[in-house]
């Protein structure tokens, strides 16, 4: 089944002097259950294509199809029940707040949810062990390696029971044993059912995808399969 579809979608950035065109009538289709990487060089709409379909930003031109519904006209509150109940997202930076505990941050994710404390508490605590944050419950993120806090990010992006995870650069800013870490705890994730589009420059990492979208200019040049292990 189709996770999501995007049909002739442009991005167009306007202000009264330049306009600038990140994305130009780009065709892709995902489905439920693979694992993509987006490649290309910077500034080929790499980031733009991420933050349409994480409905961060919206199309200038063309369809967004999600779960076979056509979002591309809807509100920024539509768009933000969608993407607060299907949508999960790993950054480069980690973006973890630094007055929060681990538990603390991985349970902010659910506090919009209405979920009683209970199971927060119990979802949390199980999340924790399954990328084995755990024993760093009471840390505070300037305490933990940079490892750690992607492992931390990857807990809060999943506690949700999301089906789709966006990951922006997820090893930028880690050391090639860290990064191999959280490429195998992606991995697992995808192995398990979750969908997951990730932007890379590692070819490395890329090839834990089953497909690679190459973008250059704002196009989509190329896609590759990788065979089946």
């Amino acid at each position: 089944m189709s996770m999501l579809k995007l049909h002739n979608l442009s991005k167009i950035y306007r202000t009264d002097e330049v306009e600038t065109v990140a994305l130009d009538k780009v065709q892709v289709e995902i489905e439920q259950g693979e694992f993509v990487a987006i490649m290309g060089p910077s500034g080929c709409g790499k980031s733009t294509l991420l933050n349409i379909i994480g409905m961060l930003d919206t199309p200038s031109d063309g369809n967004y199809f999600f779960m076979d519904e056509d979002i591309s006209d809807y509100s920024e509150g539509q768009l933000s029940e969608i993407r607060k109940h299907n949508i999960g997202f790993i950054f480069q930076s980690f973006n973890l707040i630094d007055e929060l505990s681990v538990e603390e941050n991985i349970e902010l994710a659910l506090l919009y949810h209405n979920i009683p404390s209970s199971e927060r508490k119990a979802r949390v605590a199980k999340v924790m062990d399954k990328v084995g944050i755990a024993h760093r419950a009471k840390h505070m993120p300037s305490q933990l390696s940079g490892g750690q806090q992607q492992r931390v990010a990857v807990a809060r992006a999943v506690v949700g029971d999301q089906a789709l995870i966006l990951a922006d650069e997820p090893t930028g800013n880690l050391d090639s044993a860290h990064g191999q870490e959280v490429m195998e705890m992606l991995q697992a994730l995808n192995d398990e059912g979750t969908t997951i589009i990730m932007v890379t420059h590692s070819p490395a990492h890329a090839d834990y995808a089953r497909r690679t979208i190459n973008l250059f200019d704002g196009h989509v040049v190329t896609e590759n399969l990788r065979a089946a292990q």
